[in-house]
């Protein structure tokens, strides 16, 4: 009962097209409202949120986001995809490659789906546009690359799920980035097999001299240093990921200015105004979830939802199956960190009941939420494309299947082979 007037509150009001965190709310206080017969108590609203968003791991996300916009500001989307372009630019269909490993760069600095897409997406489609690649097809390309930014350490999605689920961010960060590599592989296979349907189409970019290329790693090498001082840091326990997060951002500001020589002093109102706004809006959402949450795990929802999964099959990779796809369905309707809010606190204590490693689940959980980003009607990183490409959205979303196809079986891949995701976390 409380399952269904929790779900029926949160969806009701989203389609009502009410702000996600007022959502949350909303639902939280019905089940107070029930939980406590009738009573609504203002000071425990006002705990729970304050609670929620008074987190040391959630410190990272703002050091994070200002570390990405001081970065973007600095230079630093042009010389990864110069990077990416000198070594695989010359292939058949190689701006698209291109696309891909300049993607995953991005991602070990920026932790965004749309903050990759953005910046990558911005450069490379008029550059594949003028090559007469397909704009539909490389579009798509795009975004599917795009959404490793949340998988590959920093993972904004991934601090909010361990402050979820009390686990330790660091270790989810390490989770992720085989996960993350294995994404970009695949979709360079998959659009390697496009490219070879289509010859007539892709053509080849004369090969970078080696010097050429040593200019451009000279010129990248700062910027991928990030996501290195990133690892190596937290895997040897130098910092926690939130003073990571603070490292990062002194990193961006010394490469920017002294560097790079980018950064100039009217750019830093406007990147602290967009930080502001982008972490106000994390944490208000995160307030609100845990203000569900709380209700949530007071009417035993958790329980009731391990009882009726246990009482479909007791074989934990039936369930593991059957959790991908109530995820793979949610993610269409919903946005990954609001997912990831709710979903947390039902699903933990189900997948810790069967004896499995959260660690791993807000893995799995990212990567398939992740998918539900390219898919309509809510799919954040599919309206960038189109407000990039100014397609149509089903123009769009059309060839993204195949791409989301070879995320699906890196999904299930993950998903019953935890030793890829815990093998970096094991060394920890």
């Amino acid at each position: 009962m409380m399952l269904v007037l929790f779900l029926v509150v949160l969806f009701g009001t989203l389609l009502m097209y009410m702000p996600v965190a007022y959502c949350l709310a909303f639902a939280g206080v019905a089940l107070m409202y029930f939980l406590n017969n009738g009573n609504i108590s203002a000071v425990n609203i006002a705990q729970n949120v304050c609670r929620g968003i008074d987190s040391f791991p959630l410190m990272a996300i703002p050091f994070f986001v200002l570390a990405g916009e001081i970065m973007n500001v600095g230079g630093i989307s042009h010389r990864i995809v110069g990077f990416a372009k000198a070594f695989l630019g010359h292939v058949r269909g190689g701006l698209g490659y291109t696309t891909v490993l300049a993607s995953m760069l991005f991602a070990g600095i920026s932790g965004s789906a749309i903050a990759d897409t953005s910046a990558v997406g911005s450069i490379l489609l008029p550059m594949m546009e003028a090559d007469g690649y397909e704009k539909d097809e490389s579009t798509a390309l795009i975004i599917s690359a795009g959404t490793i930014g949340p998988v590959i350490p920093p993972s904004m999605p991934m601090i909010v799920y361990g402050t979820c689920a009390s686990v330790s961010v660091a270790k989810l960060f390490m989770g992720g980035f085989i996960p993350g590599v294995l994404i970009g592989l695949a979709l360079m296979i998959m659009w390697g097999f496009h490219c070879a349907s289509r010859k007539d189409i892709y053509v080849k970019h004369q090969k970078a001299t080696w010097k050429e290329r040593w200019a451009a790693v000279k010129e990248a090498i700062w910027a991928a240093l990030l996501p290195v001082l990133i690892m190596g840091g937290v895997l040897s326990g130098i910092f926690t990921a939130t003073e990571c997060g603070a490292v990062c951002v002194f990193y961006a500001l010394i490469v920017s200015i002294f560097v790079y020589k980018e950064l100039k002093p009217r750019h830093i109102i406007p990147i602290l105004v967009n930080t502001v706004k982008s972490v106000s809006t994390v944490m208000f959402v995160v307030g609100t979830a845990t203000l569900a949450a709380y209700f949530i795990t007071t009417a035993q929802i958790p329980t009731m939802l391990t009882n009726a999964l246990l009482s479909i099959s007791s074989n934990k990779y039936v369930i593991i199956l059957l959790i991908n796809i109530m995820l793979l369905i949610i993610g269409c309707v919903m946005d990954l960190t609001p997912a990831i809010l709710i979903l947390a606190p039902i699903l933990v204590p189900v997948i810790t009941a069967l004896g499995l490693d959260p660690i791993w689940f807000g893995v799995v959980m990212t990567c398939n939420l992740c998918i539900g980003l390219l898919t309509p009607p809510v799919g954040t990183v599919l309206y960038v494309g189109c407000g990039l490409s100014k397609l149509p959205m089903m123009k769009v979303a059309k060839p993204c299947f195949k791409f989301m196809g070879v995320m699906v079986i890196v999904l299930l891949l993950i998903s019953y082979v935890p030793q890829i995701v815990m093998l970096i976390p094991n060394m920890m």
